[in-house]
C-alpha cells in the first residue's frame, strides 16, 4: 500500500512540476489567423483643385483619417500614409509616417501642392491612389488598407516677372520674362543684349507687363547689383554685348548679371552654311533655346554652343527625331525645304539637381 502512495505522489509531483514550467505571467498571446486586420482610410475630400491664393494659409485643405490595424493583441504598430500617381500601383509612392496612435494626417494647401508635385504635373488634373502601410514588426509581411481614388489639381508653383530694356526697344507688352522655378521670390532668366547705340545695357524689371511699377536701382554702378521697388536709374548689364543671365532676388534686392553660354543652328541646310551660325534665342517660359529661320532638305544641321565645335549637338547613332546627342552626333536632316521652328530643351536633371548637357530633346516643326 505503501509502493502505490509514493507512487501517486510521484506522478503528481511531476503533473505539478509540468504546471508549473507552463505558467506564464500576463495574458495568452494569440495571434490572429491571417497575420492581422488591415484597418481601413479615408479622405475628408476625393475630388481636390488647389487653390494658389490661398498657398500662405495654414489651415488644413485636405484631411486623413483611418483606423488601426488589429493583430488580436496590443501591438506596436508603424502606420504609413502613401500617396502615388493611380497608374504606378504604389511602386514609388510618396510616404508619410505617423507617430504612434495618431490616426489622422491634415495637409495645408501649400503643404498637399508640395506633395502632389512630386508625383504629378501641376496645373493639371491627375488620378491619384492614397492607402495605409501596417507594419507591427520587421519580421512580419505589411498590412494595407483600402485604397482611396483621388482627382487632384495642384497648381504651378513657378511665378514670373519681366524684363525691358534697350535690347527690346523699351516694348512693355512684348518683354522678356525672368522666372522662379519654385515661386521663392528669386527669379532667373537668359537675355541678349546686342550693341546699340548709348545705354543698350540698361533695362528695367517689371511685375506686369506696363510700367506701373518697375525694379530699378539707386545708383549709377555697372554691373548693377542691387534694385529697389520704384528706384530712379535704369540696371545696367556689363557693357559688352552678349548673352546674359540674370538672378534677381526679389526677397533681397540683389542683381546678378552674368555672362551665359548661347546656342545656335549651323549647317548647308541653313542660310550661313557651315561658315556662319543662325542664333537661337532663350525662352524663358518654356526653358527652351529656340529659332525660326528657312532650311533646305539639300542640306543638314547642327546645334552648337557658343560659336564653338567645342561643344555640339546632333543626331544619335539611331535618330529618333527626338534627342540630340553632344558624342560626335551626326548631322540632324531636313525632310522638306522650307521655314522651320527648331527648339531644344537641356532636359536630363542628375540626382544633385544639375543639368546634364551631354543629351537633349528637339523639335524641328515645318511653319
Amino acid at each position: 500500500m505503501r509502493s502505490i502512495f509514493n507512487r501517486v505522489l510521484t506522478i503528481g509531483g511531476i503533473g505539478l512540476l509540468m504546471l508549473s514550467a507552463c505558467k506564464k505571467d500576463g495574458t495568452l498571446v494569440t495571434i490572429a489567423a491571417n497575420g492581422g486586420t488591415a484597418g481601413t482610410l479615408s479622405a475628408s475630400s476625393t475630388t481636390l483643385v488647389l487653390d494658389k491664393t490661398k498657398l500662405k494659409d495654414t489651415s488644413k485643405v485636405i484631411k486623413f483619417t483611418l483606423t488601426d490595424a488589429n493583430y488580436g493583441y496590443n501591438a506596436a504598430t508603424t502606420a504609413t500614409l502613401q500617396i502615388d500617381v493611380a497608374s504606378d500601383n504604389f511602386k514609388t509612392p510618396q510616404s508619410v509616417t505617423l507617430s504612434p496612435k495618431v490616426f489622422s494626417q491634415g495637409y495645408s494647401t501649400n503643404d498637399f501642392n508640395s506633395l502632389l508635385l512630386k508625383l504629378v504635373p501641376g496645373g493639371k488634373s491627375a488620378q491619384v491612389s492614397a492607402r495605409v502601410m501596417y507594419s507591427a514588426s520587421s519580421t512580419m509581411a505589411p498590412l494595407y488598407s483600402n485604397v482611396v481614388a483621388m482627382t487632384v489639381t495642384p497648381y504651378n508653383l513657378a511665378s514670373y516677372i519681366y524684363a525691358v530694356g534697350a535690347f527690346q526697344s523699351w516694348n512693355a507688352s512684348n518683354p522678356d520674362s525672368l522666372l522662379s522655378a519654385t515661386g521663392n521670390g528669386v527669379y532667373v532668366g537668359t537675355i541678349n543684349i546686342p550693341t546699340g547705340s548709348a545705354g543698350f545695357n540698361e533695362f528695367l524689371i517689371l511685375p506686369a507687363k506696363n510700367y506701373n511699377n518697375k525694379w530699378a536701382t539707386s545708383t549709377t554702378v555697372t554691373p548693377t547689383t542691387s534694385v529697389a521697388y520704384n528706384a530712379n536709374n535704369n540696371i545696367k548689364a556689363p557693357a559688352v554685348a552678349g548673352w546674359y543671365t540674370v538672378t534677381f532676388d526679389s526677397n533681397l534686392g540683389t542683381i546678378s548679371i552674368v555672362a551665359a553660354d548661347y546656342y545656335s543652328i549651323i549647317g548647308d541646310a541653313t542660310a550661313g552654311g557651315w561658315g556662319a551660325d543662325t542664333d537661337m534665342k532663350f525662352n524663358n517660359g518654356t526653358q527652351s533655346w529656340e529659332v525660326t529661320a528657312p532650311l533646305v532638305s539639300t542640306g543638314a544641321f547642327k546645334v552648337r554652343k557658343d560659336h564653338d565645335w567645342g561643344t555640339s549637338y546632333g543626331t544619335q547613332a539611331t535618330p529618333n527625331g527626338l534627342t540630340l546627342t553632344s558624342a560626335n552626333g551626326g548631322n540632324i536632316p531636313v525632310a522638306v525645304t522650307g521655314t522651320y521652328k527648331v527648339t531644344v530643351t537641356f532636359n536630363i536633371l542628375k540626382n544633385d539637381g544639375t543639368v546634364d548637357f551631354s543629351q537633349c530633346s528637339y523639335t524641328s516643326v515645318k511653319q
